[in-house]
């Protein structure tokens, strides 16, 4: 029998034993866990991982579940963890047992911060105002959880509302609204704030001031404020540097960069990004390999950037090996890494590699499938883009576009107006992108009337300010044959660049103003722009409208002496084509002979042409020759040599030239016209019914073509007749 005294004696011995089992467990996890960590940056043995594994899994086995430690009355342990977790589902869970239990949700920070996380925001503004005690490190939270969620409105109303009830912001409070200031004056408001809260000084804050006027352009504030610092960290350094970046101010970002006093992988990576993002891509591979050799270990930011950059060069190989250096550290998996790939490979014409990255991807983003999309349609392939554009599972604006150019780009005009239509009424409303897309549709099809339209479009929403979106306007004007339009746009533009002015170089030589063309490369000049190689390429072709072979010729030469310029295919090509059409056909022969680079189709063609035009037999058959042996299936030379035989009166040999024509199973491609009438564009190809895509009533070509009292023809006018 056991007394009462003796039994006492043996529950303190057990529990004593208990202590000293559970303590030499505990110590024995503990060294075990100490000897291993000291061990594995050496030994990568398969035991040694699986017995830290089981160490690991055997402190595990313990740990509760949310749902028992709400049962248990462990509110604030499951708190915890469901804010590591971000599990909504568990968040409601602890609230309801929270209600149950009859404990309020007054000061609990750490519910709020539970739903904010987790995104269900209105939740997390339920239990804010039903506290009967808030704190600013509640209305912190929600704060910056309305910021990092887009609502800067609400964010703002919230930091203001704060106030009234007698709550002062603190240094975390203000950097999650500073976050949330979208424009200038909001942020300067908010900086008054920051001076008379005291904390202009806080290195937290200030950090977010500099990082915010970076954004709104404003890197001369920001410097300010970053020279203003009684104290910097590394931090300061790199929103500094990354504004600079932003703003195009890249030696600027590079001479800060330079005088850190300590950089971490961060610093790198801002100043690798703002390389790439600034079309600066070289720089940012020869910064990255400067990051390598000093031995800083690149993230997932940092291979994204430098991803970016061999992407924009369509360095494949390069790019290649930093692929496998992202496959040695293990991060494949990160869907920007991924999507960073598929770029890559997209733009450098390899979309077999791209697919396939593309197809091993655990979650896709919009870039992923952007990329692909582009991809194809950069290689042709537009049905396997619009396939890829019809699973998306869900589109935004950069896809609809992304489509809509895919289409511009291979000459699908009318379908790209149609898909640019279609995304308007699914509600989503274009940006400076996407008109910047769809009016070249417009310019190839000649639609004035849906440009114009679309112009005004960019008007309402305010983008025409865009340089880019200009340009693509004088462009379309130009190609839809309303050169007044075009110089309209020019005129107005606050900014120009390069692209302005060979955008209405070009379009004047279109229209055959060589003389104007020529009077605005003159304008050019004296501005302080430097011609391209495209601006040569339209004076060379206004000089041929003109008939200016002589100034041509000097142009051409001042592109390598003057301007350091090398001349590409194309601009060869056009001096023969200039030296051609005003008839010195040894000259444009000569010129041809003495090219550093092997002449192509389009060089030979330009003299086969010039033969046609005057007539020179023997010339035109060494032209056509030359093509032949270039490809023998184009259809151009075998027409352009029977018409010179025709105009010769050598009916056999063009008789014969047909007849090779048929036995090489070379297709003569029909002549195509189109017309806009009402909107609508309507292509009719030689052998056509005229009136098969048009309306019954339009029974004959003067319903939709009509001439004017000074004899030009006129279109989208009709006459009615029956």
């Amino acid at each position: 029998m056991y007394t009462k005294h003796s039994m006492l004696n043996y529950e303190r011995s057990s529990r004593s034993r208990n202590r000293n089992v559970n303590g030499a467990t505990s110590r024995y996890l503990g060294v075990e866990k100490k000897r291993i960590s000291q061990l594995e940056p050496k030994l990568h043995h398969k035991n040694i991982y699986m017995k830290y594994s089981t160490l690991r899994t055997h402190r595990n086995t313990h740990k509760p579940s949310v749902t028992t430690l709400c049962q248990q009355g462990r509110l604030k342990e499951a708190l915890k963890d469901c804010l590591n977790k971000k599990s909504l589902e568990e968040g409601k869970l602890i609230h309801s047992h929270m209600i149950q239990a009859g404990i309020k949700s007054q000061g609990n920070n750490k519910l709020v911060s539970a739903y904010a996380k987790c995104g269900n925001l209105t939740d997390a503004r339920r239990v804010l105002d039903q506290m009967s005690k808030q704190n600013v490190v509640v209305f912190t939270v929600m704060i910056a959880a309305y910021a990092r969620n887009g609502l800067c409105d609400q964010a703002l109303t919230l930091f203001y509302e704060m106030q009234r009830t007698g709550i002062l912001p603190n240094q975390f409070t203000f950097s999650g609204i500073l976050s949330a200031c979208k424009d200038l004056k909001t942020l300067r408001d908010v900086h008054e704030d920051v001076i008379r809260g005291g904390f202009e000084t806080d290195v937290f804050v200030g950090n977010g001031l500099i990082d915010m006027y970076g954004k709104c352009g404003r890197v001369e504030n920001a410097r300010e404020l970053f020279d203003k610092m009684p104290q910097r960290d590394v931090v300061s350094w790199n929103v500094m540097i990354g504004g600079y970046a932003q703003n195009g101010h890249v030696s600027d970002a590079l001479e800060l960069f330079e005088r850190m006093p300590e950089r971490s992988v961060v610093s790198w990576t801002v100043m690798i990004a703002g390389y790439a993002q600034n079309g600066q891509a070289e720089d940012a591979l020869k910064l990255y390999r400067r990051m390598r050799a000093e031995g800083v270990k690149p993230n997932l930011q940092t291979f994204a950037s430098v991803l970016q950059g061999c992407a924009n060069l369509e360095a494949l190989e390069e790019g290649m090996e930093i692929h496998d250096a992202i496959i040695r550290n293990g991060i494949q998996s990160d869907v920007v890494v991924e999507s960073a790939l598929v770029d890559l490979y997209a733009k450098c014409g390899r979309i077999d590699k791209a697919r396939d990255v593309f197809d091993k991807m655990c979650h896709r983003n919009t870039v992923s499938w952007t990329s692909m999309i582009s991809g194809y349609s950069q290689l042709g392939q537009v049905d396997k883009a619009l396939e890829l554009f019809l699973k998306m599972p869900k589109k935004d604006l950069v896809s609809w576009t992304a489509m809509i150019a895919g289409y511009a780009q291979n000459g699908y005009g009318e379908e790209s107006l149609r898909l640019f239509r279609e995304m308007q009424v699914e509600g989503i409303k274009p940006d400076s992108n996407a008109f910047a897309s769809i009016l070249p549709a417009c310019g190839d099809l000649a639609a004035l009337e849906q440009g114009i339209e679309i112009h005004e479009e960019i008007v309402r929403s305010g983008l025409g300010f865009h340089v880019f979106v200009a340009n693509a306007l004088i462009d379309m004007y130009a190609k839809c044959g309303s050169i007044e339009n075009a110089r309209d746009v020019f005129d107005n533009m606050p900014q120009r660049d390069v692209v302005s002015w060979n955008a209405m170089i070009a379009g004047y030589a279109m229209h055959g103003c060589g003389k104007e063309a020529i009077a605005f490369f003159e304008q050019m000049q004296h501005s302080d722009l430097n011609p391209n190689h495209v601006t040569f390429v339209a004076v060379l072709s206004a000089c041929r409208h003109a008939g200016l072979v002589d100034r041509g010729l000097r142009y051409f030469v001042s592109m390598s002496e003057s301007y350091h310029i090398t001349p590409t295919m194309e601009h060869y090509s056009s001096m023969v084509d200039l030296f051609g059409r005003a008839g010195r056909l040894d000259e444009a022969h000569d010129f041809i002979n003495r090219m550093p680079i092997n002449p192509d189709a389009s060089v030979w063609g330009g003299l086969l042409g010039a033969c046609a035009i005057h007539n020179n037999i023997e010339l035109g058959e060494h032209a056509a020759k030359q093509l032949f042996e270039l490809d023998h299936k184009i259809n151009t030379p075998y027409v352009a040599l029977s018409n010179i035989y025709s105009a010769a009166g050598k009916w056999d040999d063009s008789e014969n030239l047909w007849k090779m024509m048929k036995v090489r199973k070379v297709k003569k491609r029909p002549g195509c016209s189109w017309i806009e009438v009402n909107k609508e564009v309507y292509t009719f190809f030689v052998g056509d019914e005229l009136y098969a895509q048009m309306d019954k009533n339009l029974c004959s070509i003067r319903d939709i073509v009509y001439a004017d009292e000074g004899g030009r023809l006129c279109a989208g006018q009709k006459i009615c007749s029956d």
